[in-house]
């Protein structure tokens, strides 16, 4: 697209922002530009935890797995549950060991 056909476009929308709006189109475009940057920063934390909390909880399935794999010849072995996953995943080892330690106090 030709660059003076989206300058076209782009001022067409921003006087349709302003008539909706009631206000400049210029200073519509910078509320529009500076909400946009706010709701970007506070939810960025949030999205982010969500993505940490997931990968260590896939990470957290590799890990029963394994355990699942290699752990009865041990005697050791965990049901691959979004629980455990999730346990496995934040606290890593001593999670491991504290599932294990509840399924062998029959607690789990």
């Amino acid at each position: 697209m030709p660059t003076s056909q989206i300058q076209d476009a782009a001022g067409e929308i921003m006087n349709e922002v302003g008539q909706l709006t009631g206000l400049d189109p210029k200073i519509a475009a910078i509320a529009i530009i500076v909400l946009a940057g706010v709701a970007i920063y506070l939810f960025s934390k949030p999205i982010r935890f969500i993505l940490k909390l997931l990968i260590n909880t896939l990470a957290g399935f590799a890990v029963l797995w394994v355990l699942n794999e290699f752990g009865p010849s041990l005697g050791l072995s965990l049901a691959m549950t979004w629980p455990n996953a999730i346990v496995t995943g934040i606290f890593g080892l001593p999670g491991v060991a504290v599932l294990l330690a509840l399924r062998w106090a029959g607690i789990m």
